[in-house]
């Protein structure tokens, strides 16, 4: 089934993300148990990452198969392009079509930080919109496309206007729905909603909540993606942070009453980076599952 699909059904969609083990940390079955209880909380899809550098691809592929084949549920595989060649690209995407993977996250990519990192000569892909209309062109409708939106703007934008901008022609280009990069004042997104639908931008939405469950956490959100952390969001570190037991408990506090007021607004879906935790997922789901509407 494609994603896109899922939204016509009038319900809140409910997704994960999910990342392979690091190259040299462990093989896809230290997932497995993982996806047992991510399945167990009946998500419509479950999206898996692809790496900034694409390092992780054959992985993503596996991981994407498994998630469909063994675990029923509907898989969203990220591919990035910054550091592939068309051919790369290629290969991948005849990858995930072999493993009935239908629905693809569609990146530029990042370049890391103290990492030696390549792009091929010449630059086949600059921008995620690149990558979108190649996909359309050699795949047609074969894949469901998603991409990434910024609720505050990408760090790398000169403003959130020409970022909204950037997102329309992605959305022209081919995208069928949208995910957001997480958030933790649902203001700024609710903005960003009013300030893209008067851009032109009607695909659907996915809110993306990461619950906070360890200080360090913190401080590679803000330095990544720069998003803005409201008061009562900072006084919950500043009580919590020497607690780690205290501090998830409050992260996932917070995530639920994130949720709870993007669904009383009628959002379209809402995206759960859980950080590979389904214990965490499992207790968002629990403390929502009265208020969401499920088809």
């Amino acid at each position: 089934m494609q994603i896109k699909d899922f939204y016509n059904k009038g319900k809140t969609v409910v997704s994960f993300e999910i990342f392979p083990p690091k190259m040299g940390s462990g093989t896809i079955e230290n997932i497995t148990d993982k996806l047992e209880g991510f399945s167990q909380l009946n998500p419509d899809f479950i999206s898996v990452t692809y790496g900034a550098t694409g390092k992780t691809t054959g992985r993503t592929c596996d991981i994407a198969g498994k998630v469909k084949n063994e675990f029923n549920i509907e898989s969203l595989a990220h591919v990035t392009c910054l550091s592939s060649t068309k051919e790369v690209v290629i290969d991948t995407l005849d990858r995930l079509k072999d493993n009935g993977i239908n629905n693809i996250l569609a990146l530029r990519g990042d370049f890391p930080a103290g990492e030696q990192f390549s792009i091929p000569n010449p630059l086949h892909f600059e921008y995620a919109s690149d990558l979108i209309a190649f996909i359309k062109q050699h795949y047609g409708d074969t894949f469901s496309l998603g991409a990434a939106c910024y609720p505050e703007g990408h760090i790398e934008s000169r403003s959130l206007t020409q970022d909204i901008l950037n997102l329309k022609t992605k959305v022209d280009t081919g995208v069928d729905f949208l995910v957001s990069q997480l958030f933790y004042d649902n203001e700024q997104y609710y903005r960003f909603l009013d300030r893209s639908a008067k851009a032109g931008i009607h695909v659907p939405i996915s809110a993306g909540i990461m619950p906070v469950i360890n200080a360090k956490q913190i401080h590679n959100i803000v330095t990544l993606c720069g998003a803005t952390l409201p008061r009562k969001f900072i006084r919950i570190l500043d009580k919590y942070e020497d607690n780690p037991s205290a501090l998830m408990e409050a992260g996932i506090m917070y995530a639920t009453d994130q949720i709870i007021d993007l669904v009383t607004n009628d959002v379209e879906g809402i995206h759960i980076y859980t950080m590979n935790r389904p214990e965490v997922a499992s207790k968002i789901i629990e403390n929502i599952s009265h208020i969401l509407k499920r088809g």
